[in-house]
């Protein structure tokens, strides 16, 4: 039995889907490369299901574009700190950040929209401190990896 059930995780938020991530997702799978995404239809909560994290512990590459309103998205913050954690653990997944339309710089440094997002959450009394705090070293974390930029800035 293969180690990895996909070759790819692609990890994105809902201001990609029906744009970039939708044609990088089409242009994988024309190239044989199979690829895990997660549908529109996937409820989403405070925890991330097992059925996610099965899907993550399978791949062997994680792609995560990195958008300007990602880090307002509590979803993809926590499902971002689990990639990272399972690379940590592990360390059988390959992060490949895309820097889509952001500075990689602002990212690593939770600048601008990040920055924003980020003292957001903080707000938010229904958020744990060490959630954010978790999800702002898996941003360092993944901003730190030489990745792709695409798009102006």
């Amino acid at each position: 039995m293969p180690l990895w059930e996909y070759d790819v995780f692609l990890h994105f938020c809902k201001d990609t889907r029906r744009s970039f991530a939708d044609h990088l997702y089409a242009d994988l799978k024309r190239k044989g490369i199979v690829v895990f995404r997660e549908e529109e239809t996937l409820k989403r909560g405070k925890y991330i299901s097992q059925a996610l994290l099965k899907a993550i512990q399978k791949s062997h590459y994680a792609i995560v574009i990195l958008s300007a309103n990602y880090a307002s998205s509590k979803w993809c913050l926590r499902e971002l700190a689990e990639i990272v954690e399972w690379k940590k653990r592990m360390n059988l997944i390959k992060i490949i950040p895309i820097f889509y339309h952001v500075e990689p710089s602002d990212v690593r440094n939770q600048k601008g929209t990040f920055a924003k997002a980020f003292a957001a959450h903080e707000m938010d009394s229904k958020v744990d401190i060490k959630e954010i705090d978790t999800w702002r070293n898996a941003f360092k974390e993944v901003s730190s990896i030489a990745g792709y930029i695409v798009g102006d800035m």
